[in-house]
């Protein structure tokens, strides 16, 4: 996915590798942006041939621009879960489940639905695996990523992994949702433990989440009271799906529709590549982001509606996938509200790396000519061709005005020569209306004239996620008193 590649990571190979439509599956793992989490193919042990795509959905761009997309084949494997391996030298047979449907790609793969079930003949070759349907009776290969052990808690739909607070929060809220939705996803703040939540409603806060700690017992069992305990998450949820014994409510439905490729993001904030074709004309293969780009969306869609707190949360988003740019000390050089993309239930993520590179001392100087839309970029980087993460801040501080001002093109009335001469001379934009003065003290503090004064992209993903926090606990009591 973009912009994920470390130093000590660096390949040889060339930047965009070629890619054939025509007869090799998407798996260019080694271009810039870094290995995928899933595998496009079979391993070597399983020659590729036949090869079709799945119709689900993913954005065709052209290179250099996230603008514009349109929707091609293309099929895309969920998140491997390391629970799900088999043991290889064991002598044991486990049942294995199907997360979701599968349409063969090849002749020696498996077609099949949610919830077969197998038996593994063979799993020493790779993330594909030689299993036997048993719902079918037939034999082949079938993608390990699809599947878990029968009775395990990633057979569960309810169950999400490493869920965040903020995405959990934002999933259940949808809309759609009723009190009594709810998953099941590790906890972020103790090892080993982990966090029902559930949607609930009062007449304090109306509809919000609900959060409650599984601990686990030294015998293996869980509970979230000690005085109900059970051996198993399974049947803790089921219990609490018939009493609601302590909890805002009984469960009533495990959060599914909207957000199953949720199972697969892991709190990523960065829009997936699967392949770049670089024969003319150039285009990358992303995820398909249902809304389109984050500024067409505040300004002209749905989010012409939003509040400050959902543009705050759509900032916050964007602050943490900087903040993990920044960590593989990556800049990305063209961070603006047009280059973030939405999904269902505000979702964000950065788009467009055609701009992005990898800096091996701090700092990159762009070659003579090079094109940078003004606007948006630090002076030292605008002048002088000098781009760091703290050229990308200044330019955070430019997408938090779009978003404050519905998508406002930045610095009106004035054309990018005069920008930049203003901007050299002290100039900064001044709060805009109805933005409060802590926020815009957030924004001059990414337009400090030194770069290193301004701040890093984990301070301000921290800022910005507690800007709304209440005092409230961050786990909900087990006995409501």
């Amino acid at each position: 996915m973009g912009c994920v590649r470390s130093k000590e990571a660096k390949s040889s190979t060339s930047k965009y590798g070629p890619v054939d439509l025509n007869v090799t599956p998407f798996n260019d793992r080694t271009s810039q942006y870094g290995p995928e989490p899933t595998l496009m193919c079979h391993t070597a042990a399983v020659k590729a041939q036949n090869n079709s795509y799945n119709t689900q959905t993913a954005a065709l761009t052209p290179f250099g621009g996230s603008s514009t997309s349109a929707v091609v084949p293309f099929s895309g494997a969920p998140t491997f879960h390391p629970a799900a391996r088999v043991n290889q030298f064991s002598n044991a047979v486990t049942m294995f489940v199907a997360l979701y449907d599968y349409e063969a790609r090849t002749t020696d793969d498996l077609s099949f639905s949610k919830g077969n079930r197998f038996q593994i003949i063979k799993n020493d070759e790779g993330d594909w695996w030689q299993a036997l349907n048993l719902n079918t009776g037939d034999v082949g290969y079938i993608p390990s990523n699809y599947v878990a052990p029968a009775d395990s808690i990633q057979a569960e739909e309810w169950y999400f992994g490493k869920l965040g607070r903020k995405d959990t929060e934002r999933l259940l809220l949808y809309q759609e949702n009723q009190r009594g939705t709810f998953l099941v996803r590790e906890s972020e703040t103790t090892k080993g433990a982990y966090s029902l939540s559930v949607r609930d409603w009062d007449d304090a806060r109306g509809e919000n989440v609900k959060h409650y700690k599984i601990r686990k017992l030294d015998n293996g069992g869980f509970y979230i009271t000690t005085r109900a305990q059970f051996d198993t998450l399974q049947k803790l949820v089921k219990h609490y799906k018939e009493h609601s014994d302590g909890l805002c409510c009984r469960l009533t439905t495990a959060f599914l529709e909207e957000a199953q490729v949720m199972k697969k993001l892991r709190h990523d904030k960065l829009v997936p590549l699967y392949a770049v074709v670089s024969e003319e004309p150039i285009y990358i293969i992303t995820e398909f982001m249902t809304h389109g780009n984050l500024l067409d969306y505040i300004k002209e869609g749905e989010g012409k509606v939003l509040k400050l707190p959902q543009l705050l949360d759509a900032a916050s988003q964007v602050a943490e996938g900087m903040a993990f740019i920044e960590r593989m000390n990556y800049i990305h050089r063209d961070l603006r509200a047009a280059n973030i993309l939405v999904a269902n239930n505000l979702i964000c993520k950065i788009a467009d790396f055609g701009l992005a590179r990898l800096i091996e001392d701090n700092e990159y100087t762009a070659r003579q000519g090079a094109k940078f839309p003004i606007k948006w970029t630090a002076p030292e980087a605008a002048l002088y061709g000098r781009f760091t993460i703290k050229s990308d801040v200044w330019s955070f501080g430019i997408v938090l005005t779009e978003l404050v001002t519905k998508g406002r093109v930045p610095y009106p009335g004035m054309v990018n020569r005069e920008v930049l001469e203003q901007v050299e001379r002290g100039y900064r934009m001044p709060c805009p209306p109805a933005c409060p003065e802590s926020l815009h003290d957030l924004m001059e503090q990414c337009w400090k004239k030194e770069p290193d004064e301004r701040p890093t992209f984990e301070y301000i993903q921290s800022f910005l996620e507690d800007y709304f926090t209440a005092t409230e606990p961050q786990y909900q009591p087990g006995d409501i008193i």
